[in-house]
């Protein structure tokens, strides 16, 4: 019964913490991203943590917790499981509250360069309308894509805009992760 109680309280705590949208079912956890977390019966256990650049946030009576690429059903059984030995039968409740780490950047000639938060999900196309389309100096058909936030397995790729929005080549526009960078030189 436990059990059902610990889903209820999850399933709930999506939905009146969370931004509108913000909750994706297999959304894994970034660096930058804050979670609502609280303890039923433990007032001074409700936090709000920011998950750090090393995937881990503290969390008291838990310490280190990681984060980074887990699920909230998965961050609940961490710290049920670390605060078993301090409080009896802990209910625990993890919530996304934003998703600042889960960006991507769009950057050189486009209208509004910068970071986005993909909400829920962005391919090259999405990306580049979210930040106001190409200028007139843009070359539209050198576009690079760069995959990937470790440097030793960063990957390149071309985008030919003018391919793709004539219905050719249509793989180019791949869906983006966080982290990914478009520049449109």
């Amino acid at each position: 019964m436990r059990h059902v109680w610990i889903g209820v309280l999850s399933v709930l705590a999506t939905l009146l913490w969370a931004p509108a949208g913000a909750q994706i079912p297999d959304y894994t956890v970034n660096p930058g991203d804050e979670l609502d977390i609280s303890v039923w019966k433990e007032p001074e256990l409700t936090k709000t943590v920011i998950v750090r650049p090393d995937g881990k946030f503290s969390f008291p009576l838990a310490g280190e917790v990681n984060a980074v690429g887990r699920n909230m059903a998965q961050i609940q059984t961490e710290l049920t499981s670390k605060l078993t030995k301090y409080i009896p039968e802990p209910v625990i409740t993890a919530a996304l509250k934003t998703m600042d780490g889960y960006r991507i950047y769009v950057l050189g000639q486009v209208t509004k360069p910068g970071p986005y938060v993909m909400n829920p999900r962005l391919n090259v196309l999405q990306a580049l309308s979210v930040a106001g389309g190409m200028t007139p100096f843009a070359a539209v058909n050198d576009i690079i894509i760069l995959l990937g936030t470790n440097a030793a397995n960063q990957r390149v790729l071309q985008f030919r805009y003018g391919e793709v929005s004539h219905g050719k080549n249509l793989q180019q526009n791949i869906p983006l992760e966080a982290g990914d960078v478009i520049v449109v030189p």
